[in-house]
C-alpha cells in the first residue's frame, strides 16, 4: 500500500531544515490536550489523490461521534518517501512534536523500535479481541527483536508485471503474456523499443531518489528470484549475519544495467526523479506510454472513482502476469511483500486515545474499507473470507494469490542502511558510473559499515 517505500539514513540530518517546515505544523506538542488525538500520516504528492485524506477523515468523524468531548487532528505528512520517512523521525524525537498516532513502513518499524521511538502495544493488544483475526505474518513485520509488538498493520502488498494490452498488441505481443524468465521479460521490452516507437518499453524503479521503491519494487523482485527460492539472498538467519554480493546479486545487478543501458527503460533523469513514481501511475500507464511496469498491487487506488485520475477502464486496457524467476526455477514466480502499520510514538501525549482511534480503524467493515479503497491485500481473516471483498476490484485475486510465493524484507534494524547501499549500486550501473562488479564491491563494502561487519559470503 503505497509504499511505498523509502529512507535513506545518511540524509537524515541534512534534510532537518526540510522536516522542521511539517514540525511547525505540530503545535505546541501532542500532549498539549488530554482530549485531542493527533494522527500523523504520509499524504500524496500528487494533489488529486485523497485516498487516505478521505478514509481519515471519515474515521475521525466516526470516532468523535462515538466519544463525545473528544477530537482528531489529522497531521498529513506531504513528501516524497523518503523525505516522509525524514520528517517523521524529527517529529518522533521530541514530546513536543510527537503525535499520538503515525503510520510506519514496516521496513523501518524495527530501526524505530531501536531507536526508542515507539511505544510498545502488547498491553493494549492483549485486551482486544481483533487481534485475534490477524494473520501472523501480519503481526510479525510488526513485532520487535524484543518480542514486543509496535504496530497494529492496515494491510499488505504484492508486486508482478502490469502490462498495456495496447502496447503489446501494436508489437505483437500477447495479450495473455505470462513470462517464464527474465530473459522473456526483456525481450518482451525490446520488441516494444523496435516496433512501437515513443512508448517506454520497460519501468523498473532504480537509484537513491526512488528509495525503498528501487530496492524493493525494483532490486529485490530480481534478486529473490535468483537461486532455488529458498534461502534468504540477503540476510543468513542461522549466523545472523548479512549476505555479501554474490552471483545472483550480481545478476539482478547485470538487469538493471541492461534495461538503462540498452535504452529499454526511462530516461535516466526521469527514472532518477523522486516523484517518477506519481507519473507512472498518473499519466505514463493510463496514456498507453508505458509498456511494462515492474510494480505493486496498489495501484489502483490511484484511478478509482474521487482519486483525481479517474480510469475505469484500467482493468480492460491492463494485463498482469508474475515476476519469473531468473530461469523459470521453482516456483516460477516472486513477490515482495511489506505493508505500513499504525504506531504509537514512545513520547505520544495520548497514547490510551490513540489505541482507541486505531481500535475504530481497524473494525472489520473499516478495516475491509481502507483495503478496497486503496487497492491493498487483507491481513485479517474474516476480511480476506468475505466474498465482497474479493469481488469489490479486478485484480484483487490475482495479487492476493501472489502471497502463497511471496517475501519479507530482513526487517532487521541494520535494513534502512542495507536498502540504502542496494540503492547506490542500482544508481551505479543506471547511469553507467559503474560496472557490475565495480557497484557489487562498492556493495560489499557499504554492507560491512552499514551493519558493523556483520557479514558473510556465500
Amino acid at each position: 500500500m503505497p509504499v511505498r517505500p523509502t529512507v535513506r539514513f545518511t540524509v537524515l540530518f541534512a534534510l532537518t531544515a526540510l522536516a522542521s517546515t511539517s514540525l511547525a505544523a505540530c503545535g505546541s506538542g501532542s500532549g498539549s490536550d488530554p482530549d485531542t488525538v493527533k494522527v500523523s500520516f504520509k499524504q500524496s504528492t500528487d494533489n488529486s489523490i485523497k485516498v487516505m485524506d478521505t478514509y481519515l477523515g471519515d474515521i475521525k468523524k466516526q470516532f468523535e461521534k462515538a466519544n463525545p468531548g473528544k477530537k482528531v487532528e489529522l497531521v498529513p505528512i506531504k513528501a516524497p518517501d523518503s523525505e516522509y520517512y525524514t520528517k517523521l523521525q524529527q517529529m518522533l524525537r521530541s514530546p513536543k512534536t510527537a503525535p499520538d498516532l503515525v503510520y510506519e513502513d514496516t521496513f523501518l518499524i524495527n530501526s524505530d523500535i531501536t531507536s526508542g521511538y515507539l511505544k510498545p502495544l502488547d498491553d493494549y493488544l492483549a485486551d482486544w479481541k481483533d487481534w485475534d483475526q490477524f494473520i501472523d505474518t501480519a503481526k510479525a513485520a510488526a513485532k520487535g527483536e524484543d518480542g514486543k509488538t509496535y504496530g497494529v498493520p492496515d494491510g499488505t502488498d504484492t508486486r508482478g508485471l502490469w502490462f498495456s494490452k495496447d502496447v503489446f498488441a501494436k508489437a505483437g505481443l500477447p495479450a495473455d503474456w505470462q513470462p517464464k524468465t527474465w530473459d522473456e521479460v526483456l525481450d518482451a521490452a525490446r520488441t516494444i523499443k523496435e516496433k512501437v516507437p515513443g512508448v517506454t518499453p520497460i519501468n523498473v524503479y532504480t537509484g537513491k531518489p526512488a528509495g525503498e521503491a528501487a530496492t524493493m519494487q525494483g532490486f529485490e523482485m530480481l534478486l529473490y528470484g535468483t537461486g532455488d527460492g529458498g534461502a534468504d539472498p540477503l540476510y543468513d538467519k542461522g549466523s545472523k549475519k548479512w549476505i555479501t554480493a554474490g552471483q545472483g546479486f550480481k545478476d539482478s545487478l547485470a538487469f538493471v544495467e541492461t534495461v538503462y543501458k540498452e535504452k529499454l527503460g526511462p530516461e535516466v533523469s526521469d527514472a532518477l526523479d523522486p516523484n517518477f513514481g506519481t507519473k507512472v501511475r498518473g499519466e505514463l500507464l493510463p496514456q498507453g506510454k508505458l509498456g511494462i511496469a515492474l510494480d505493486g498491487s496498489w495501484l489502483p487506488q490511484d484511478w478509482l472513482e474521487g482519486s483525481g485520475h479517474e480510469w475505469p477502464e484500467w482493468s480492460k486496457e491492463l494485463g498482469l502476469a508474475a515476476m519469473p524467476t531468473q530461469n523459470g526455477q521453482a516456483p516460477g514466480r516472486v513477490s515482495m511483500s511489506g505493508g505500513w502499520t499504525w504506531a504509537i510514538p514512545a513520547k505520544a501525549g495520548n497514547p490510551d486515545l490513540a489505541f482507541e482511534f486505531v481500535k475504530t480503524m481497524q473494525t472489520k467493515a473499516n478495516a475491509q474499507k481502507w483495503y478496497i479503497a486503496n487497492s491493498g491485500i487483507a491481513v485479517r481473516e474474516d476480511v480476506a473470507d468475505d466474498p465482497a471483498y474479493v469481488a469489490a476490484q479486478p485484480g484483487i485475486k490475482f495479487f492476493t494469490d501472489l502471497v502463497a510465493d511471496t517475501h519479507y524484507r530482513p526487517a532487521y534494524p541494520a535494513y534502512p542502511k542495507v536498502s540504502v547501499a542496494i540503492q547506490e549500486a542500482m544508481e551505479g550501473v543506471t547511469t553507467g558510473d559503474k560496472s557490475v562488479a565495480e557497484a557489487a564491491r562498492d556493495y560489499d563494502e557499504a554492507l560491512k559499515e552499514a551493519t558493523d561487519n556483520q557479514v558473510v559470503s556465500k
